[in-house]
């Protein structure tokens, strides 16, 4: 059987929190199991260059993110879970791909529409002012990503759908002068895809710094999600589930009928003290076990090293005769046998 490839990058600038779990990695992690397809899950290390020069981080997020995936059940065995640095094709794609993305195409990415427009509002002489070529290109960059593994379907948030679009663009634009090679992919968006609050009631995001870090330590959980913002309701008056940051979390872990329940003890006037333990007690005893795994992974990084190599490996046994095939096709060849 055929197994259709579906490809997730994760970018390696931050430490997995609740709403990367329940947004993005629960569902990825569930999907790793589907014997139907065959999961790509890389470390966007190349991409995190983009928007982070601080190598530690970089480093240190890489390992966070690897053993956050491993010891919440990723089936290495069936998904393939590499490090995008360790697949030098993605990067030899990536140039023949910019040699055929037209320049208009990239000046209507999103991202550097964005970085534009604020040089004009701070009214700089320059519009292109503090923007890289990382950024101005990062959509090819992602192109080669998805191209190189023939990923038919792409899991994205709406605001990636356009780098979908332009990696067909591109792919098009190849196969038009090169012959057909790649398949075009679409994007899969989850639209019901659950969005977390943090702790002041905004996204949560590293970008606003409210985060809950995924495997923080019991007290420095707790305490975190002490910090919430509640409103001023009283003990004993009746509280509104739907805008209130402390149930939408609670919501994302628990079963439909313990959310029943504590949507009662809303309409009852629970404190906000006592919904905050019940919060606590719950989320601490759903992670504890994936915390205990994290913990020990983080202490032997040879191991979560191990794991990626075996996922290059796999990568690679793929990659690599794809470029040569590739190659010939654009003329980059050796002249005699």
């Amino acid at each position: 059987m055929n197994k259709a490839p579906v490809l997730t990058g994760i970018t390696t600038t931050g430490t997995p929190h609740l709403g990367n779990y329940v947004g993005a990695i629960r569902p990825a992690i569930l999907a790793s199991k589907d014997p139907n397809v065959t999961p790509f899950y890389f470390l966007a290390d190349y991409h995190a260059l983009i928007k982070c020069q601080e190598p530690e981080r970089v480093r240190q997020s890489s390992l966070e993110i690897a053993a956050t995936w491993l010891a919440l059940g990723l089936d290495t065995t069936n998904a393939v879970f590499y490090r995008q640095s360790d697949v030098p094709e993605i990067l030899e794609l990536n140039w023949m791909l910019s040699c055929v993305a037209a320049k208009g195409l990239m000046n209507r990415a999103h991202a550097y529409k964005a970085a534009v427009a604020e040089n004009e509002q701070d009214q700089s002489a320059d519009a292109d002012k503090g923007i890289t070529m990382g950024l101005f290109s990062y959509p090819v960059l992602m192109a080669a990503d998805i191209l190189l593994f023939k990923a038919q379907k792409v899991p994205v948030g709406k605001d990636q759908i356009q780098h979908i679009e332009m990696a067909r663009d591109i792919a098009a634009r190849f196969n038009h002068i090169y012959g057909e090679h790649f398949v075009l992919p679409e994007a899969l968006v989850e639209v019901n895809g659950a969005t977390l609050a943090g702790l002041d009631g905004r996204k949560m995001s590293k970008s606003y710094h409210n985060t809950i870090p995924l495997f923080e330590p019991e007290k420095k959980l707790k305490k975190l999600i002490n910090k919430i913002v509640t409103n001023s309701l009283l003990p004993g008056e009746p509280k509104d589930p739907e805008s209130c940051t402390l149930f939408s979390i609670y919501q994302a872990f628990a079963t439909p009928a313990e959310v029943e329940i504590i949507r009662q003890h809303y309409a009852a006037g629970i404190a906000w003290g006592e919904m905050k333990n019940n919060l606590f007690e719950y989320i601490n005893q759903h992670i504890a076990p994936a915390r205990e795994r994290y913990e020990a992974l983080m202490q032997t990084p040879e191991h979560i090293e191990a794991e990626l190599q075996k996922g290059a490996q796999k990568a690679r046994a793929l990659s690599v005769p794809f470029i040569q095939q590739l190659r010939a096709a654009v003329g980059i060849a050796k002249l005699s046998r």
